[in-house]
């Protein structure tokens, strides 16, 4: 079982044992009872109140049946980060114009998506693939973004390839609520409010 909670907060946990203590993240006492349970998807929202301050936090939790572990490039092995993959995801979606929770449910997606493979180990490779697939379609400016650091764009011809490639596969499907990435010369003059230019 992993926890998540909403602010900082101290949690000990034994792996060995099925009992799990989650520390108060205001008081640091180690009692608290759930007073509300939501399902999320892959994931249990529980609200908790601190049995001594009295204080209240919320904590998500999901279950994690086995270790995984990704094989990087240069063959080394370490053991998956969720939260390594939502930094990065993060990363590339900084500022753009997405749902609040947008990034964690592309983490959930990719999370349950590999545990689901039942592989011991995975390529990262494919974890990259898996985050690639999910932005083309959520965002463009995300997913070149993501793009240029994964596939290590070492100039502006790697670049144009990407948004050419983008283009070519997703030209008449904009995300929702976005501009294109590029815009062509007959797009720009129906554009409203564009002025004539004077006539000599």
């Amino acid at each position: 079982m992993v926890f998540y909670i909403d602010m900082p907060y101290m949690l000990c946990y034994n792996l060995l044992a099925s009992e799990i203590d989650m520390k108060c993240p205001y008081c640091e006492f180690g009692d608290s009872k759930v007073i509300d349970s939501r399902e999320l998807d892959e994931r249990v929202r529980r609200r908790r109140q601190c049995l001594k301050c009295q204080a209240r936090f919320t904590t998500y939790e999901s279950v994690v049946a086995r270790s995984l572990y990704v094989i990087k490039k240069d063959h080394r092995r370490e053991e998956f980060q969720r939260e390594k993959l939502a930094r990065g995801i993060s990363k590339a979606c900084e500022k753009r114009p997405l749902p609040v929770g947008t990034v964690d449910k592309v983490v959930d997606d990719i999370e349950a998506a590999l545990y689901k493979t039942g592989k011991a180990e995975v390529t990262g490779s494919l974890i990259g693939d898996m985050v690639m697939e999910r932005l083309k379609e959520l965002d463009h400016i995300a997913y070149i973004r993501f793009a240029s650091v994964y596939r290590e764009f070492t100039d502006i011809g790697s670049l144009k390839q990407a948004i050419d490639d983008l283009l070519g596969s997703e030209r008449t499907r904009i995300p929702a609520g976005q501009l294109p990435l590029l815009i062509t010369d007959s797009e720009f003059r129906k554009r409203p409010g564009r002025r004539r230019a004077r006539q000599s």
